[in-house]
């Protein structure tokens, strides 16, 4: 039916179209392909190319430490007391391994400042970094008042800001810990939503 010919011919042509569809698979693949251990190949899933014709957006995953942001809101009026002595009465070796365990030691030492100098929705946010040894590296930062606050009331919730952290430093981290976060940023913004009498 077929001639020796004709036969060479079919399977030469299954082989050109066989290689083809390898070489426009390989050449297609996007740049944000999920890569795995299982590859052949390198993978380098952030690289974006000029030579691409569509719009290309790596992804990076936040590395930890870069973005440490914590808010701490007001406890109620009867929690404030209860926070204050929970806190005199902390075992001091307990040591914080975890980012959440650092955040839960900083909410621990917040106590606003007394109902007659505050302020309903007032909130200010400071930036700091830790030292290995769990010590502030330098002073705190004001980064964010609300604004239209009164002086007083501003310094008000300075002083009761840098009393927290005088109450809670230097904080007891692991060794593990302590290399992880020295030196990087942390904004921590404090919200006073106490319902005023």
């Amino acid at each position: 039916m077929f001639t020796g010919a004709a036969m060479r011919g079919l399977y030469l042509s299954i082989a050109y179209l066989g290689l083809t569809a390898m070489i426009a698979a390989g050449s297609t693949a996007p740049a944000a392909a999920v890569c795995s251990v299982f590859d052949k190949r390198p993978c380098a899933p952030t690289v974006c190319s000029v030579y691409q014709r569509r719009p290309c957006i790596p992804q990076f995953d936040p590395p930890i430490g870069q973005d440490l942001r914590l808010t701490i809101e007001s406890p109620p009026a009867v929690g404030v007391a209860a926070a204050a002595q929970g806190q005199s009465d902390a075992d001091d070796e307990h040591k914080l391994n975890t980012l959440s365990a650092m955040f839960e030691a900083l909410r621990g030492c917040w106590v606003p400042p007394p109902a007659a100098e505050s302020r309903p929705g007032m909130q200010m946010s400071v930036r700091l970094s830790f030292k290995r040894n769990g010590e502030i590296i330098g002073e705190p930062r004001v980064t964010y008042t609300t604004p239209g606050t009164p002086p007083e009331v501003r310094d008000a919730y300075h002083h009761a800001i840098t009393a927290a952290l005088e109450r809670c430093t230097p904080l007891p981290f692991t060794t593990g810990l302590g290399g992880a976060i020295a030196g990087r940023p942390i904004a921590i913004r404090f919200v006073d939503n106490r319902e005023q009498p």
